[in-house]
């Protein structure tokens, strides 16, 4: 018997909408960090540095400021890893249906469609077949949990 360790390989399952929430979950970490640095920069540029008024122009520039801080945390780490922080430790991936990086517009809209619905579109993961929600469905994304598959060091389709 070898001491050496074989390499691993992966396969992708869609992801089960729990593995989606504890994501979210870890993610809401980072995403309430996003949001006090935001918060705290409109108080420092403010004249008075007080909050803004609620239904003025300066509370849509701060919560559209907000929208595209979170906006752009997801996007970029979709793009640049398939994954945000939260997805990691569940080795989630968002890839398209071909399993390949999914373009810069396909996550923008993806990122869209759920905001917009408030995360409500992800209860149709329970409901389709491969598990997608419909901000999957409507961007071409696919949600899929790596699992690990160890290939033995004797096998011809090795490395």
């Amino acid at each position: 018997m070898s001491n050496s360790t074989a390499p691993a390989r992966t396969a992708a399952v869609p992801a089960r909408l729990g593995w989606r929430l504890l994501a979210l979950v870890y993610d809401a970490v980072i995403a309430l960090a996003l949001v006090l640095v935001i918060s705290a920069l409109a108080l420092a540029v403010k004249p008075d540095h007080r909050p803004v008024e609620p239904g003025s122009v300066a509370a849509a520039l701060e919560f559209l400021a907000l929208w595209a801080t979170l906006g752009s945390y997801a996007v970029v780490s979709w793009r640049r890893g398939g994954q945000t922080i939260g997805m990691k430790p569940w080795r989630l991936q968002v890839l398209t249906a071909n399993g390949l990086q999914v373009p810069w517009q396909q996550l923008i809209l993806r990122y869209v469609v759920v905001s917009v619905s408030l995360g409500s579109v992800l209860l149709w993961c329970l409901f389709d077949a491969e598990r997608r929600g419909l901000h999957d469905i409507v961007s071409g994304t696919v949600l899929v949990r790596l699992q690990p598959i160890s290939v033995s060091p004797d096998s011809p389709n090795k490395g």
